[in-house]
């Protein structure tokens, strides 16, 4: 299978405002114990926090947990290379 492939592979973000750990998990193919370690490694990467420290994240953070997921599991880069990526000027 190719990496444009599991791309693909991954359901649609439904069109809603904050999304559970658990959600995101489900969406990006990542397990919640990952998210809160790459909620530690990018600072990009700010869930809101409520009710008992529980994280909602919104559109943009499903879509940034897309990525990183892309740089460490399918282009090979290292949690460092990732953060270097993320953090380049797109374009």
């Amino acid at each position: 299978m190719t990496a444009h492939a599991r791309r693909e592979a991954l359901p649609p973000i439904p069109a809603k405002r904050y999304f559970t750990i658990g959600e995101v998990g489900e969406l990006c193919g990542v397990k919640p114990h990952v998210l809160r370690y790459w909620e530690q490694e990018f600072t990009q990467l700010k869930p809101v926090k409520r009710r008992g420290n529980r994280r909602y994240y919104q559109h943009h953070e499903v879509l940034l947990v897309r990525r990183i997921r892309q740089l460490l599991y399918e282009e090979g880069f290292t949690i460092s290379g990732a953060r270097n990526r993320l953090d380049e000027p797109a374009g």
